[in-house]
């Protein structure tokens, strides 16, 4: 068991395609879920709560990322600190799911523990 984390692009008439996956990146986790709060999403427990993203959340989310700026997350099944070995991949995604957003598809994240 442990923190599952996905990132799916969806388009009406299109299949669902993952554009991402971290396993165990607790403080990528809790900044989705600072921005879930900001956008006052309604959930018990920050688990399987579908967040989609915009392209200001992408801008906001590559800001943070590069100036070493998620927040410290932890949680029984969270991990450690991964936020070094996932550098590239987050960048990578960010891009991934701009390069998703023009072509007209929605982005989500979403969890499992």
């Amino acid at each position: 068991m442990g923190l599952d984390m996905y990132a799916v692009a969806r388009k009406e008439g299109k299949d669902q395609v993952e554009i991402a996956y971290w396993r165990k990146h607790p403080n990528l986790h809790g900044w989705m879920e600072k921005l879930a709060e900001s956008k006052n999403l309604e959930y018990g427990t920050f688990n399987g709560v579908e967040l989609e993203l915009t392209w200001d959340d992408l801008d906001e989310l590559e800001l943070t990322v590069k100036e070493k700026l998620l927040p410290s997350t932890g949680g029984f099944f969270f991990g450690n600190n991964a936020d070094e070995e996932y550098f590239n991949d987050d960048l990578q995604f960010i891009g991934e799911a701009r390069l998703k957003m023009a072509a007209g598809y929605q982005v989500f994240y979403d969890s499992s523990w």
